[in-house]
């Protein structure tokens, strides 16, 4: 049974993380279900006049988001707000994690200016997983950014990094880029006790493992990078985002189920 909480209107901003890609759900808008629908489902329980849009779009950079979510949320006057934003920008070679912090805080000033509950997000701890483990010193630098970021301005601490769960492949999309189903059932439910909400989520509880052989696990890396990681590159390369010609799959507030 989902507690009372003081929130009646929430806007997510992001990209693909918030938009819920990897947790396929044909029912649901924009057929991505996802951790923030996840959460409005449950802080909608009980709340008739409960109302919650996801303006996220895959693939967004951190000045896009800023550029084409802010504004449109600050239109919708919500007194909850998740924004994860920047991901895409870190992972990128030759940037400046302080820089796009930097970018990320006038963001947050303009949305903490209205009054309404910010929740924040820092990066996971990417140290065992292929090709981006390389940027995790990236990542831990932008986190600390994040977190003074959110003290400054009073904002929740949503906190991927401790989330220690998430080391568990089965938490991730066969593209390794992106959250599973599982995945985004566990991240709702650190969103929430963030938020101090009781919830009826259940814990994710897997059992052990298969012990895969060395040959297993370079054949599967191989057949992963050929089929997700190159094709992402090659966008890199040509300019293109997962992300052209989409727009957000709820731009008005309404309710989450």
């Amino acid at each position: 049974m989902t507690q009372q909480h003081p929130w009646t209107r929430y806007v997510a901003l992001g990209d693909s993380f918030t938009e819920g890609i990897g947790d396929p759900e044909a029912a649901s808008p924009g057929g991505f279900r996802g951790w923030a629908d996840r959460v409005a489902e449950v802080l909608s329980d009980g709340a008739d006049d409960f109302a919650y849009a996801n303006l996220a779009i895959r693939g967004r950079l951190l000045q896009q988001i800023l550029d084409e979510q802010v504004e449109p949320t600050l239109e919708l006057k919500p007194n909850l707000i998740s924004i994860s934003a920047g991901g895409n920008d870190i992972i990128r070679p030759g940037t400046d994690p302080d820089e796009i912090a930097a970018k990320l805080e006038s963001g947050i000033e303009r949305l903490s200016a209205t009054g309404a509950t910010i929740v924040m997000f820092n990066g996971p701890d990417i140290g065992a997983t292929p090709v981006l483990g390389r940027v995790r010193g990236k990542v831990a630098i932008y986190n600390e950014n994040v977190r003074a970021i959110a003290l400054r301005h009073d904002a929740v601490i949503a906190d991927m990094w401790a989330l220690r769960e998430l080391k568990d492949p089965r938490m991730w999309a066969q593209d390794r880029l992106h959250f599973s189903p599982i995945g985004h059932h566990t991240i709702a439910r650190m969103v929430l006790q963030a938020l101090n909400v009781d919830n009826d989520l259940e814990p994710y509880s897997p059992e052990p493992l298969p012990k895969v052989s060395w040959r297993r696990a370079r054949v599967e890396d191989i057949g992963w990078a050929r089929e997700h990681f190159v094709p992402w590159v090659v966008r890199r390369i040509r300019h293109q985002s997962s992300g052209d010609n989409v727009t957000a799959k709820r731009p008005e507030p309404g309710s989450a189920r």
